[in-house]
Parts: structure tokens; sequence; C-alpha cells
């Protein structure tokens, strides 16, 4: 593994696209004009035609070079520039909030701006029912429903609703994981700033836009406002080169990162990804890859728009977006280079995601049981991923695997397309094969604990899990006595065969 930091770098990359309003334009708080000047390097969806003007920042030119952070930002804030460091007012485009959330900002909300008070604007705010969704417990039901009678009060243009729990497959408004639902309902565009009520929603990241999380009480200030005062993290520059080796996933490169910075290495700190390994990312990898930047403190975690992401936004929106890159000569606070082609599959051992440890080196942990799904490792391709590895071992699981798609539309993919390889088989029909769990009902389920009736929870103390979901913190996954391993879906489902953690090389 090759590594190296400096405390000011450059970044050389053909700026396609950059906007922000000029220094001149007012930006307080109450301010809420707007400019009709559009860059030439605009992109709207071919798949739709467009039914509103675009509603797009002009910009100013900036005599001082900025990360693309920075650049969204001030565009964001109606500014030419800004500069790490810096407090500014914060035009957010698209404001995420889940069914455990829901209740303390919508409460808030009302608390603050009154009770006949309306949101800034019915069709920027998605609520997504995702975390304790298939539970008798009546707390978490209540849960929905208060967002429900919310969306209802608000006419809330995307709320994503589930009342019949018993077949989720009756709810064709029901998504699940809130971060994968985002992506594939297209809602995530790069050059925005997208703000949800969880920790994780800097998967987004992936899509070249500024995404990040927010409280409850920041929350229900842009419901009413569509604002909010963000400090300008500095960037770090992740430089990832090399051949991404057939044995691991973007999992693996992210709890290298983490291995290596530590949990409080980036500490509201953007972290930026480029190198030809991102290059060759898909879409849903490098959302793995932004998903867990929050595991090392970051703010946020950033991928430039490219081919790939236009590509998979063609049928998802037809709302116009504008890709912003960082500047030539745009300064950032570190770089850490890594070349790909040397590193090998990893653990995050308990009872911390920096706790980074060769999957090789831990052969000798004995598992109790695997857990395949989360917004982290519960995407398509995670799945496809897990499913190559037990066709080419050819053998039966020896724990108990349970897997949980993070939507609808992954629990579909389980059925329907076909492993390359495979003779024709699908996920499911592998999985069966393997002696996997059927795959349940999408939804978040274990990732984070839940009611002791959640699927896949650790109910019992001691029980050792591979899984690939984002933290192994006590009691994260249920019980507190619990273990949790973090790793790539190649790697769970290796261990799901051998019935201890076990480096997918041996399978591949």
């Amino acid at each position: 593994m090759a590594f190296s930091c400096s405390s000011i770098i450059t970044y050389k990359k053909d700026q396609l696209g950059f906007c922000a309003f000029p220094s001149s334009f007012p930006s307080s708080f109450f301010t809420d004009k707007k400019c009709n000047k559009t860059i030439s390097k605009k992109i709207v969806s071919l798949v739709s035609p467009q039914k509103n003007k675009p509603n797009l920042s002009a910009v100013g030119s900036s005599k001082t070079p900025m990360t693309a952070t920075e650049k969204i930002l001030a565009r964001a804030c109606e500014k030419s520039e800004v500069k790490a460091g810096e407090n500014a007012w914060i035009n957010v485009d698209v404001l995420m909030i889940n069914d455990i959330t829901c209740p303390g900002v919508c409460g808030t909300f009302k608390r603050e701006f009154g009770n006949t008070a309306k949101v800034w604007d019915r069709e920027k705010i998605v609520v997504i029912p995702d975390h304790y969704i298939f539970t008798n417990d009546e707390r978490a039901h209540r849960n929905v429903d208060t967002a429900r009678d919310f969306c209802v009060e608000q006419d809330i243009k995307y709320f994503y609703d589930i009342q019949d729990r018993s077949n989720f497959r009756a709810n064709p408004d029901y998504k699940g994981v809130c971060h994968v639902a985002l992506a594939q309902e297209g809602h995530c565009r790069p050059g925005e700033v997208l703000l949800g009520t969880d920790s994780h929603t800097t998967s987004a990241g992936a899509f070249g836009q500024f995404a990040t999380g927010v409280g409850n009480t920041d929350a229900a200030f842009i419901l009413g406002t569509g604002k909010i005062l963000l400090k300008v993290p500095a960037t770090l520059r992740f430089v990832l080169d090399g051949e991404m080796p057939n044995y691991l996933l973007a999992k693996d490169l992210i709890l290298n990162i983490i291995g290596e910075i530590s949990m409080s290495g980036a500490t509201y700190k953007t972290m930026e990804f480029v190198g030809t390994t991102i290059e060759s990312l898909t879409m849903e990898e490098r959302m793995t890859l932004c998903n867990m930047v929050v595991e090392a403190g970051g703010k946020n975690g950033i991928v430039a728009a490219d081919r790939t992401t236009y590509k998979y936004l063609e049928d998802k929106t037809s709302t116009p977006y504008e890709p912003i890159f960082s500047d030539e000569k745009a300064r950032f606070q570190a770089e850490y280079r890594f070349d790909v082609s040397e590193l090998e599959p990893l653990v995050a051992k308990p009872h911390s995601p920096d706790n980074r440890a060769l999957a090789r080196e831990c052969n000798n942990v004995k598992i109790d049981r695997v857990y395949i799904g989360s917004c982290t490792g519960g995407k398509t391709e995670d799945f496809m991923a897990a499913a190559k590895v037990f066709l080419a071992g050819g053998k039966t699981v020896k724990v108990p695997t349970f897997l949980v798609p993070a939507t609808q539309k992954v629990w579909m993919d389980l059925y329907t397309l076909e492993v390359p390889g495979s003779g024709g088989k699908t996920c499911s029909q592998i999985f069966e094969e393997a002696g996997c769990d059927p795959p349940a009902s999408p939804s978040c389920a274990a990732c984070m604990g839940g009611p002791k009736d959640t699927y896949g929870r650790l109910n019992e103390p001691k029980q050792v899990c591979v899984s690939t979901t984002n933290r192994n913190f006590p009691g994260r996954m249920g019980h507190i006595e619990g273990h949790v391993y973090l790793a790539s879906p190649y790697t769970a489902a290796a261990s799901a065969l051998t019935g201890f953690v076990t480096d997918p090389r041996k399978f591949l």
C-alpha cells in the first residue's frame, strides 16, 4: 500500500462547469432573489421533456481557485466564492427526512414556526420511512403515522408511504432505505445541496453534490426557510490509482482509508475522491465509498460527476443540473495516495470502523452469522457480488445468512436479473441453493438494531457477525455484547461459506 501526505496540493482537472453569484449580490438570510444567467454546460435528462425553466444560479468569475465543495456552497449561498472555515447561509436543494426523525422534526417546526405554518417548498422535501418498519412495535408504527399526517397536511410531493407491513409489495409508494431510494428516484443531482436527517446522507456525494446529515432542529429550520447556516469545510483529497483487483470492492477501499486516517482523521472535512480507480467505479460503488466518510468524521464525501454519473441519471430525472468540479489550482488541506492494486480484502474488527485488519489474518475468528444489507451493502451490485462468491464456492453456508435488500427495486432485481456466468440463474436462486435465508422485506432492518423483533438483529450476547453495514459499535446491531466485523459483500459471502472470517480469494 502506497501512502503519502502533503499539506497543500493542486488538483489538475478540466473545468467543465462553474457557477456562483457575483460578489455584489446580497447574501443575507432573507435574500431569495434568483439570477437567470446560466452557463452553457447545462445537462438535462433526455428521457422526459423539461416541464419548467431551469432554476439554476448564475456564476460570476472568481479569482480564487476553489474545490468542488467550495464551489457548490458558493453557488448555494449566492456568492462568487467562499473559503474553508467561513460561515455561510446555504440554500438547500433537497431535504430528506426518515421515519425515526420525522416526529421530532415536524414537532420542532410547528413549535417554532406555528401550527399553521407551511413548509418552504413541498417539492423539495422527501420523506422516506425505512428504519423501523417491519416490526410489531407500536411506537415504531406511530413514527410512520406521524410522518404520514404531516405529509398530508403539508401536501408533500415525495412521501414514500407504507401502510400494509404484512406485504411490502402491496405498497407501490414504499421504497426502502433512504440513501439508495434517493438515488434511484432521481433526487441526487450534480452540483446541488442535499441534506438529510441521517448521518449517511453523505452517500449522495457520489453524484458530485454536497450531501451531509443534519439534526432534527436544523432540519426543522430548513423546513421553514429552505436555508441552513454551514461552515465551509476544508477538503482532503484521496487519490486512488491502479486497476481494481477482482477480489476487492469499494467497501475495502473505504475501510482502508478509515483505517489509515482514523475515525477522527477527517473531522468536519470534505473527503474528495479522485484517480483512475475512482473513475472505473460504478455509481453504486461510489455510493459505498461516500456513504462511510462519516465514519472518519467527514462532513461530506464527493466524487466528480462524469459519464458514469450522467448515464445513471438518464432515466431518473428531468430536472436540469450543472456539474461542478475542483479548480486546477484549488487548495487542499492534505492529499493521500493509494495504489489500489496492492490492497488486500479487509475487515473492521469490533468495535470501531477504523479497527482495520486483513481478512486473511482473522481466519481463526469463528462467526455465528452473516448479514448482507443496509445502505452500504444492500444494493443490487452488493448482492451480485455475494452471489458470485456463492456460485464460485459451490457450497452451502455454515451459518445463518441474512439478506436484506435496500429497496423494492433491489428486491426485484434479486429475482429477475441473471448473475453473469451463472448459466441464467438469478441471485435469489443462487442464495437458495447456498442455504441462505430468503431475501427479507427491504428496509434498514438490523443495521441500527431496532426493536427486538427486527429481522437479523443480534439478540444474544457474544454473537459474532460479519456484516456489510457501516458501523460496529457496541450495541449497534442489537445486543451490546455483540461483535460485528464490517466487510465487503465478497468477504461476507466467503465467511458464510466457512463459518469463519474468510478472505474471498479462497473462492474467487
